[in-house]
């Protein structure tokens, strides 16, 4: 479990990196699972097309803590994400001296295998319904309404 503590403080520090390293022309790679690639950098823009982990993009333009990139391999495929999502560094998926995007998440929490392993003593947790939140998803439309009809902030900048 040392390993996903340490890769989770690389990846904080790399996300940092790139932050502070994002400018036009420059080459990133995708650090999260998947991102959308939006239309602008509302939360509510459309949906341009999708990157996964490890997909290297070059950036067009940045604008605050977002960044207009295209794809390496589909020249077609432009839009903006949050600068978090990329990574200064080659990212490679599926290697074996990876952390998976879930156990950085619980790092990020302080979970880890020895809170792991008192919790599964007391045997009091049910982690299939854990696994079953996690599936669930909400549609862009869901989301809206559910803003509007609450007087929520619709998250646009």
């Amino acid at each position: 479990m040392k390993k996903v503590v340490m890769f989770f403080c690389l990846a904080l520090f790399i996300t940092g990196l790139a932050a502070a390293q994002v400018s036009a022309g420059g080459t990133l790679y995708v650090a999260v699972r998947s991102v959308a690639l939006k239309s602008s950098t509302g939360f509510f823009a459309s949906t341009r097309g999708t990157l996964n982990y490890g997909d290297r993009v070059i950036v067009i333009r940045v604008n605050g803590r977002f960044a207009e990139v295209r794809s390496a391999t589909n020249s077609s495929l432009t839009g903006w994400t949050a600068t978090a999502n990329l990574s200064v560094r080659q990212v490679v998926a599926g290697s074996t001296n990876t952390a998976s995007a879930s156990e950085v998440a619980l790092a990020g929490k302080g979970f880890n295998q020895e809170v792991e392993n008192a919790y599964k003593t007391q045997g009091t947790l049910n982690y299939a319904d854990v696994d079953a939140v996690e599936t669930i998803e909400v549609n862009d439309s869901e989301l809206r309404r559910f803003l509007e009809e609450g007087r929520l902030s619709m998250g646009d900048n």
